[in-house]
């Protein structure tokens, strides 16, 4: 994996500060709390609770001086790295919980399920290749939901129970 992110304690990457270039579960194992980072190289995933549960975010290189303007309801408290995928994509969606429904696979990314299938909803999928990130809304807006490749029967024990997602995107290198 290549990447590296810097969290910090306070905003404006002010107090202690952690060097993280893997996932980590746990950031409070290391910082009291996280409010500041800095992605030197590579893509994370970051959330809002430990054990990679809670709100998501995706952080590319950059500073992110505060957590409000990442979108995030509370501090970061675990991370992920994504690593770097150069083949295709492909993933296959689901109506239905347990791969039931209406199908259709997907090897690039839909700005909107609704427009281009017409489902109202995606309960399960299946990630043969590639990472990819669902959106609650239209044109990749929203929360977010993070899937590496694998069977996801039943979405909504990774998301909340109220999330429907509407539109689908690839990680790539010029994500």
């Amino acid at each position: 994996m290549n990447g590296k992110i810097i969290f910090f304690e306070e905003r404006n990457f002010q107090g202690r500060s952690y060097e993280c270039s893997d996932d980590c579960s746990e950031i409070s194992s290391h910082l009291s709390q996280c409010n500041s980072c800095k992605v030197e190289s590579g893509v994370f995933i970051v959330y809002d609770q430990p054990n990679y549960m809670g709100q998501q975010y995706l952080l590319r290189r950059g500073e992110y001086p505060e957590y409000q303007r990442m979108g995030l309801s509370d501090c970061i408290r675990s991370c992920r790295i994504v690593p770097v995928h150069r083949g295709p994509f492909k993933m296959r969606i689901y109506e239905r919980e347990n791969f039931g429904g209406q199908m259709h696979e997907l090897v690039e990314d839909c700005e909107s399920i609704q427009d281009r299938y017409r489902m109202c909803d995606i309960q399960s999928c299946n990630v043969m290749d590639g990472y990819w990130l669902m959106f609650e809304q239209p044109f990749f807006r929203g929360r977010m939901l993070y899937l590496s490749p694998g069977e996801y029967r039943n979405l909504r024990e990774l998301a909340s129970e109220d999330v429907r997602f509407n539109s689908i995107r690839r990680i790539t290198e010029s994500f």
